[in-house]
């Protein structure tokens, strides 16, 4: 039983994939990124076409396949979706959900949101021709990304937003990854555009490990450290 000893060995820590949601691609994780990087995570985001929920798990499984070590499997917001059902993967051993849903089986972002009112950013939704949807700035300025009080960086995460086809909100998970893996939980709780009280009971309905932070949507933004340091922490019992 010395085990023990191999977290502080760089070469046995476990990978960190991180999956983004729906108004951003995986730079949105930079911060975050770097801070996993300093402490020696081999750490990997996924860009997410946004285009089907399939879509998605497939574009992770791609990185988990091409992995091959244990994985912290992080998602955020939309990518609480992926995550559950990519989370199947035999590589991952442990998810985190950063202000993220978190389906059982059968259960799409719609049947999740069902009897609670609609975020306030939902207001802030356009839809294009092909029915794919984007954030206005205003949207991501007081709805989205409220707490970051840095318009250089609202006005890039606006120019810089993935749409996301409206219809993957109607998408059913086919399998519940955090039904037999560890799971963590960031709870946000001036959250816009996931409801905080679904967060909590989406949380506590998987048993997970919880952390609340008085942040927006984006806590991996504006709260980079905290988040990193939850991460840490679970792949610390890896």
């Amino acid at each position: 039983m010395q085990n023990h000893q191999h977290h502080t060995d760089t070469q046995n820590k476990p990978t960190i994939v991180l999956v983004h949601g729906a108004f951003a691609d995986g730079s949105t994780w930079n911060p975050v990124i770097q801070l996993l990087q300093a402490e020696g995570f081999n750490t990997i985001a996924v860009q997410n076409p946004l285009s089907s929920l399939d879509d998605d798990v497939l574009a992770t499984q791609r990185v988990l396949n091409r992995i091959g070590s244990p994985v912290v499997l992080v998602g955020h917001s939309w990518g609480g979706m992926v995550v559950t059902e990519a989370g199947q993967h035999e590589s991952v051993k442990s998810l985190v959900y950063v202000a993220a849903f978190a389906p059982a089986v059968g259960e799409s972002v719609v049947n999740l949101g069902q009897g609670l009112p609609a975020p306030s950013g939902f207001a802030h939704l356009v839809s294009d021709q092909d029915g794919f949807l984007t954030l206005s700035l205003e949207g991501i300025e007081q709805h989205l990304a409220q707490d970051l009080n840095d318009s250089v960086q609202t006005q890039l995460m606006y120019a810089t937003q993935t749409p996301i086809r409206a219809r993957n909100f109607e998408e059913k998970v086919n399998a519940a990854a955090w039904k037999v893996k560890p799971s963590t939980y960031i709870i946000s709780e001036d959250d816009y555009m996931l409801q905080p009280e679904l967060q909590k009971k989406m949380a506590e309905r998987m048993s997970a490990n919880i952390t609340t932070l008085k942040a927006s949507h984006v806590p991996h933004l504006s709260q980079a450290a905290e988040v990193a340091k939850v991460i840490i922490e679970a792949a610390s019992k890896v």
